[in-house]
C-alpha cells in the first residue's frame, strides 16, 4: 500500500513517521519526491493542480482539515481537475471542535460580560460601571451546523444562552433552536446579539455575510468568524463596525493570508485578528483518524466524512 502525501509547508517527516507508526503496512510518499509514481491513497492540504488531474491510480484522498475548499478550488481551474469516481474525504474532528468552542466561547463571553469595554475604559484611566446584558435577551446565533458548529452550538447552549443554528437542510441539536434553508434564515438572523460563521465555503456561500445579512442582526451586534474569510465582504463589515451596526468583530480567517500589513482591519481597534488559529490539525489525532479510515476502505467498509461534490461539504 502506497500513501502520497502532500503539506504545503514541505514539513513531511512528522507525518512520514505518524503514518509508519500507525499504519505500518504502508509506504509513505511525498508528492514532490514520487511524481508519476502510482499511489493507492493520497492524503493533502491544498494540493497543486498537477498532483489529482488524471488519477487513475487512486482510490481516495484524504483532506487534511474539515474544509475541503482547498480541494474543490481545483474544479475552478480546470473541469477535470478532481480524479474521476474517487472520494474525497475530509477530518471529521480530530480534536477540532474542541479548539473550535473554546475560541467561539472566548469571543462570545468576552463580549457579553463587556471586557472589551473595560478594557478601553483601563486604557483611558475610567472606573466606571457598565451595565451587564441580560443573558435571555443575548441570542447567539451559529449559522453552519456540521460537526464543528454543532459542539459550538452545544457548548454555548450550556452557558444559558439562547441559541439558534441554521443549515442548508434541518438538522436538530439538543437545547438549539433550529433554522434551515433560505425560507428560515431571515428569522434565524433577525435580532441575534451575536453571529458565529462556520459554513463550509461553496459558491452559494461566497459573500453571504454582507451588509444585507449584518443589518438584519440586533443592533450593536457582534461577528465571530471561524470559518472561511471568503464568505465575508469585508468593506461592508468594516462599514458596520465603523457605523454602529455591530459593536466589533473577531476574525480568524481572511480572503488574503497572511492579512497584508495595509489592511484596514488592522487599524479598527473593535476588530480582533488571530492568524488562523481557533481549530489547528492535531497530527496524531488526524493520523489515527485517516489510518481507520483507510482500512475501513480496504475491508469494503463505508467511512464518515465523503464529500458531496455537488454540495461542497
Amino acid at each position: 500500500m502506497k500513501l502520497q502525501l502532500y503539506v504545503p509547508d514541505g514539513r513531511y517527516a512528522p507525518w512520514i513517521e505518524g503514518f509508519a507508526q500507525a499504519l505500518p503496512e504502508a509506504q509513505c510518499l511525498t508528492w514532490e519526491g514520487s511524481r508519476g509514481e502510482q499511489a493507492d491513497y493520497a492524503v493533502v492540504w491544498r494540493p497543486p493542480l498537477e498532483m489529482l488531474r488524471g488519477r487513475t491510480d487512486l482510490k481516495a484522498v484524504f483532506n487534511l482539515g474539515a474544509g475541503v475548499d482547498g480541494i474543490l478550488r481545483l474544479r475552478d481551474q480546470d473541469p477535470a481537475a478532481l480524479p474521476a469516481g474517487v472520494p474525497i474525504v475530509r477530518l471529521d474532528d480530530a480534536g477540532m471542535a474542541a479548539q473550535m468552542a473554546e475560541y467561539v466561547t472566548h469571543a462570545v463571553l468576552r463580549h457579553f460580560r463587556r471586557l472589551d469595554d473595560y478594557a478601553g475604559q483601563q486604557r483611558a484611566g475610567a472606573w466606571k460601571f457598565l451595565k451587564p446584558y441580560r443573558r435571555e435577551e443575548f441570542p447567539v446565533g451559529v449559522m453552519g451546523i456540521g460537526t464543528l458548529g454543532t459542539h459550538i452550538a452545544r457548548t454555548l447552549a450550556g452557558f444559558g444562552f439562547p441559541v439558534r443554528g441554521w443549515s442548508r437542510s434541518a438538522k436538530t441539536v439538543e437545547g438549539v433552536q433550529g433554522f434551515h434553508g433560505e425560507d428560515g434564515r431571515a428569522a434565524f438572523l433577525d435580532g441575534l446579539r451575536v453571529l458565529v460563521n462556520v459554513l463550509p465555503l461553496t459558491p452559494e456561500t461566497e459573500n453571504v455575510v454582507d451588509a444585507a445579512l449584518l443589518a438584519r442582526l440586533a443592533k450593536g451586534a457582534y461577528f465571530i468568524n471561524v470559518a472561511r474569510g471568503q464568505h465575508v465582504v469585508e468593506e461592508d463589515l468594516l462599514a458596520a463596525v465603523q457605523q454602529g451596526q455591530l459593536a466589533g468583530a473577531t476574525l480568524d480567517v481572511f480572503r488574503v493570508e497572511p492579512l497584508p500589513a495595509e489592511h484596514p482591519f488592522w487599524g479598527e481597534p473593535r476588530i480582533t485578528i488571530t492568524p488562523h488559529i481557533s481549530a489547528l490539525t492535531l497530527r496524531e489525532d488526524s493520523i489515527a483518524q485517516i489510518a481507520g479510515k483507510i482500512r475501513a476502505l480496504a475491508e469494503g467498509r463505508t467511512v464518515a466524512g465523503v464529500v458531496d461534490l455537488q454540495r461542497g461539504y
